[in-house]
């Protein structure tokens, strides 16, 4: 089993299940067919209108090539969604992380509401690039929860790697220029910054996002270099409206998915980057240390739909 089966395997079998209702016993696709599919997507929360966007042009590929298969419709899916989830960048190999590390040190500040993982990803992903002998710093820049900064403290250790924190309360903003200034004196190639998970007030969120901005760029001009959304595929529909708050607040250039191989609504990654046209690069897939992976689209549509006892 691969790893995108494993994270995808329950989005997956709830796909094919209500699919396979609809195209047993018929021999050709057809508009009913079409419309379960248009019905088995939408239930896996790819959102509505991505979903009639995909549709629409599989109906011109069906009618344009009369005869087609319901395997050949499936490969179909494949390439359209392959296609949506083309941005920016081609990811074509999961081992190679996609981040730009000339730049050195690579600044990441990660953002996300809290719940979703945020903190649990930052780990996994200092523990991902420890692991390519790369030397990490992780910044506690949420500092509005004890139990975030104790969290991120625990995963630093399982990491390996340095952390940069303050007492709850202080100036996430100074937290941050700290972590850079520890993080240049020691030579580190990349840094992690965490953030306050708050969404109660957009402005609030949109206002310290810049602060930690501005300060970290007293130490490094251009940082950010990447700002990662993190975002729990099990919340399906709320993810998109997580998705528009945080881009309002700040340029996203990034996303990873997380608790994908928990839900039915494994939908929600192609739905988020087609709406949103940031790409995601890593994917959460379960609960182990090595369980964040580089996000790899064609591995991860060919899992998402592939389905070996459909009638060719």
């Amino acid at each position: 089993m691969g790893i995108f089966d494993k994270g995808v395997k329950k989005t997956n079998k709830g796909f094919f299940d209500r699919l396979s209702r609809a195209i047993i016993g018929k021999t050709k696709v057809d508009e009913d067919v079409l419309d379960a599919m248009e019905e088995a997507l939408v239930a896996t929360d790819m959102g509505v209108d991505t979903t009639m966007r995909i549709i629409e042009s599989l109906e011109e590929r069906v009618s344009r090539d009369k005869y087609v298969s319901q395997n050949e419709l499936v490969e179909m899916l494949r390439d359209e969604i392959a296609t949506l989830l083309n941005v920016n960048e081609e990811q074509t190999d999961a081992s190679v992380l996609p981040f730009d590390l000339s730049k050195k040190p690579y600044i990441i500040m990660v953002v996300g509401v809290n719940g979703v993982g945020k903190t649990t990803t930052i780990g996994k992903l200092a523990y991902n690039l420890r692991s390519r002998g790369l030397k990490v710093v992780l910044g506690a820049a949420d500092t509005f929860r004890a139990a975030a900064v104790d969290q991120l403290t625990i995963w630093s250790e399982r990491a390996g790697v340095d952390i940069v924190k303050q007492e709850m309360g202080s100036d996430p903003a100074s937290v941050a220029f700290d972590t850079l200034k520890s993080a240049v004196a020691k030579g580190a190639d990349v840094v992690l910054i965490d953030t306050a998970g708050r969404l109660h007030n957009r402005i609030d969120l949109m206002n310290e996002l810049t602060k930690i901005r501005n300060v970290m760029r007293k130490v490094i001009p251009d940082a950010p270099h990447e700002v990662l959304l993190v975002l729990d595929a099990s919340t399906g529909q709320n993810a998109y409206q997580q998705a528009k708050e945080f881009a309002r607040a700040t340029d996203i250039t990034s996303l990873a998915i997380t608790k994908l191989d928990g839900t039915a609504k494994g939908g929600v990654v192609v739905g988020v980057v087609d709406q949103f046209h940031i790409p995601v690069k890593f994917i959460g897939i379960g609960e182990g240390i090595d369980d964040l992976k580089v996000f790899d689209k064609r591995e991860f549509v060919n899992a998402l739909f592939s389905k070996d006892d459909l009638d060719k």
